[in-house]
């Protein structure tokens, strides 16, 4: 072959092709040649009509396919859930996770990479390489509200890395924490376009909403719910690990040469801290000395390790936290106890990441991967509250767990048992250096996370530091640039908001570099922030164990600090400069109405309120829903609320000869939820209230054979929210039963349990039946559950209750 007709072919691969990119002129460098890929999907040439009648005396053109510049790696991006600066061992932190560590010494750690605050605005930040409010996700779908910038559903002209990834040719995928898709869309009625699989993912397998039980989760896979495992040694943990590995293979097996974009997201370290004993046991005694003397150790070691400069000091804790010693030695016993489960979700999480980074090493693509490892979508957790909780619901309703309640429950905490928190103490330590934790924008506690980046191809540099600031929404064009792909201009025919990220490749070569990153600001529910070349002022608008804002929006006490100088933010100088805190506050008004920020909104009740906070609900102002045999895993957004409210549950059925058992309605779990059901063929309903109370109202006499109708009548006592009221079960309009429920949930059965019809799916309302094995035996024809107004008490009382409630659910998903 001569030089000229290789041209030639090569100008013909990258007409209809879309491929045909240089070689790199350096290992892992890639130069974009080839078509125009500022425009996605690549058109595919439209060839003339052949006139031609016989097959074999005509020429095919050349085959279009989309493929990636030659050289471009695989991409794998891990994001844990809900851990701090100063808690993993690759940051100075007391949990030992060697992946992470492994990965650090092979490639660079970046301490000063930032996040949201919060989870999923730092999921679609990083996901799209914009800001959060420019995803309409300046909080969590389910506080969003109606103004742009909040509205919880990403605008098709912010187009997913993964969506541009997979139209250049990578195959994607997706595992594990997912909390991107509004939950008024999670349902068959859609829409699905914000759907994992609908957002640029080939492959999706995991959990749609903010957290998950992980003993028994309720997954998707794809689009389709793939119900509850049944292996009484599951953990999702280790499950999502394997399915990552299988699709890598079989991925990498078929298209050796094509490239893959993972993400990778588990729900560790998100309450509930569910984790194997055995890794609970390895931390056993290794937190006896309390979280103060905890912050002195982390920060000991973040100096040594270089990912903190010599001479920071530790930033004030909050005034709330107590001083270790002058806890009660019950309150230390089970203080301990709740970071020794933290800690060993955090080894067990990362051990995991482990084999899926060994399986990528065993096929030979792990020396042509760039990894992410991020170590935490926001700083550490503090929704646990100055205690920690035994079931997270109690905290959502407004329950108060005491320390000597949660003891009772000492032997259960971390196993399926138990859905626990830790105390707000251990979340302000696993920040350290800094004050504050997850939610607090307006500190580097609720957003510096440490990273790590690995690209041994690439990357020559071996355990080393980057310490230009960077921020989640560097991700995506950095990710764009080593895959030698240009910013899309239009995506699926709608032109694109710019990517707002700046590409961190620079930072590979060049360790004493400028941040490009100049500017950055920072808000989750009033808390905000700015940086600047260095400054960084902010206010501590409201925290999270605080039910209120503590100023009005225009009344915030604003800090000032030089990071530069100050890395843990312990010397405010607002007082000393106050015309550098004017400047940055009239700068973050300025990126504030750039980048859909305002108005800024602090709101509790209404928020809680989806129609006074202006986002869809599904079921609008019905008080009836009819259900039928097949429809499961309906989470509270999407089934009709019977809280604080008189009800009715009216099922259609049909018994077979020889009676029928097993759930016609269920909604929650053990911990907290309800049930309507036959034992023995007799109706019996249970209320579990958050776990803690059982109440059975049962018939004595089973249904005949035949078709039957079995009502469930709840006659609320009103008054307020989470009352009682008078249960009576009617078989063919008889009375069969009838009993007292003395109190019910008033905000929230689950976060992640749903209501489903002929079965009760994860973790069983009551013990009077088996989980797995408690299928409706007879035939389910239809179910209308019917609701009435809330009285007016009741809507007072929600009104006044809202503020605290909406708080805590807000932070929690």
């Amino acid at each position: 072959m001569n030089k000229r007709t290789a041209s030639v072919l090569c100008l013909i691969s990258i007409v209809f092709m879309a491929g045909c990119a240089k070689a790199p002129t350096e290992p892992g460098r890639i130069t974009q040649t080839g078509p125009d890929r500022t425009v996605l999907p690549i058109a595919e040439p439209d060839y003339p009509h052949e006139t031609e009648l016989d097959a074999r005396k005509a020429t095919p053109p050349p085959r279009f396919e989309v493929k990636p510049p030659a050289g471009a790696p695989n991409i794998l991006i891990v994001l844990i859930d809900d851990m701090g600066f100063g808690m993993s061992s690759a940051f100075g932190g007391p949990i030992n996770m060697p992946t992470v560590d492994r990965l650090a010494s092979g490639g660079l750690r970046y301490n000063q990479f930032h996040t949201t605050a919060l989870c999923a605005p730092t999921r679609l930040a990083l996901l799209t390489g914009r800001n959060h409010h420019m995803n309409n996700m300046g909080s969590v779908t389910e506080t969003a509200t109606a103004f742009p910038g909040n509205t919880g559903q990403r605008p098709d002209r912010v187009a997913p890395l993964a969506e541009m990834m997979r139209l250049n040719g990578y195959s994607t995928a997706m595992f594990g924490k997912n909390h991107e898709t509004a939950p008024w869309e999670i349902s068959p009625s859609g829409p699905t376009n914000r759907w994992p699989t609908r957002a640029g993912f080939d492959e999706f397998y995991g959990f749609m909403g903010g957290e998950t039980n992980q003993w028994v989760p309720f997954l998707y896979h794809g689009m389709n719910p793939v119900g509850v495992p049944k292996d009484p040694n599951y953990h999702f943990m280790t499950d999502m690990t394997n399915k990552a590995i299988g699709w890598m293979r079989f991925q990498k097996s078929l298209t050796p040469d094509k490239p893959f974009f993972m993400y990778f997201a588990p729900g560790a370290t998100h309450a509930p801290h569910h984790v194997p004993k055995e890794w609970i046991a390895k931390y056993k005694g290794k937190f006896d000395q309390g979280w103060d003397v905890m912050r002195e150790e982390v920060l000991a070691r973040q100096i040594k390790l270089g990912v903190v400069p010599p001479g920071t000091k530790l930033a004030p804790k909050p005034e709330a936290i107590k001083d270790w010693d002058k806890l009660s030695a019950d309150e230390k016993k089970l203080f301990t106890r709740q970071m020794e489960i933290f800690a060993g979700f955090g080894e067990y999480a990362d051990a995991e990441i482990g084999r899926l980074v060994n399986a990528i090493q065993e096929i030979g693509q792990l020396d042509n991967t760039l990894v992410f490892y991020i170590v935490g979508d926001n700083g550490t957790s503090a929704e646990g509250g100055m205690n920690g909780v035994f079931n997270e619901m109690t905290y959502f309703n407004g329950v108060q767990e005491k320390v000597a309640d949660i003891l009772k429950h000492y032997d259960d905490l971390g196993g399926p048992m138990s859905y626990a928190h830790m105390a707000a103490g251990w979340a302000v330590a696993g920040d350290t250096p800094f004050a504050w934790t997850k939610l607090v924008a307006s500190n580097f506690g609720g957003t510096r996370n440490g990273m790590v980046v690995q690209w041994p191809k690439r990357i020559t540099a071996k355990g080393e530091v980057r310490s230009q600031f960077h921020h989640i929404i560097d991700i995506a064009p950095t990710v764009l640039e080593a895959a030698g792909l240009p910013e899309p201009k239009i995506v699926n025919g709608t032109p694109q908001a710019p990517i707002e990220g700046v590409s961190m490749v620079y930072t590979f070569d060049e360790p004493k570099a400028d941040s490009r990153h100049k500017i950055q600001y920072f808000e989750i529910f009033g808390n905000r922030a700015i940086y600047a070349d260095g400054w960084f002022a902010g206010t501590i608008h409201r925290v999270p164990w605080e039910a209120k804002p503590r100023a009005a929006l225009l009344e915030d006490n604003w800090e000032l600090y030089d990071t530069r100088t100050d890395f843990s933010l312990a010397n405010n100088l607002a007082a000393q400069n106050p015309a550098k805190l004017k400047e940055l506050q009239d700068l973050f008004m300025k990126e504030a109405v750039a980048h859909r920020v305002l108005p800024i909104d602090d709101r509790t009740i209404e928020r809680a309120n989806s129609k006074l906070a202006g986002r869809p609900d599904l079921m609008g102002n019905r008080t009836s829903l009819t259900l039928y045999p097949g429809m499961i895993g309906m989470s509270e957004n999407v089934f009709l609320n019977i809280k604080n409210r008189s009800l009715t549950i009216n099922a259609e059925v049909e018994i077979p000869q020889g009676g029928a058992n097993g759930v016609i309605l269920a909604q929650g779990g053990r911990f907290g939820g309800w049930s309507l059901y036959l034992k023995g063929g007799k109706p019996v309903y249970t209320y579990n209230y958050m776990g803690l109370e059982r109440f059975n109202i049962a018939g004595t006499q089973a249904v005949p054979a035949g078709k039957a109708t079995i009502r469930l009548e709840f006659a609320y006592d009103g008054g307020g929210l989470g009352k009682g009221g008078v249960a009576t079960v009617f078989v063919n309009d008889k009375k069969v039963a009838e009993g007292r429920i003395e109190r019910t949930q008033p905000m929230i059965f689950s976060a992640d349990e749903t209501a489903d019809v002929g079965v009760d799916d994860a973790t069983p309302v009551t013990e009077e039946y088996k989980a797995y094995e408690n299928e409706f035996t007879g035939k389910i024809l239809k179910i209308v559950l019917e609701v009435k107004p809330m009285g007016e008490g009741e809507k007072a009382a929600a009104a006044k209750a809202g503020a605290e409630a909406a708080t805590k659910m807000e932070a929690a998903k």
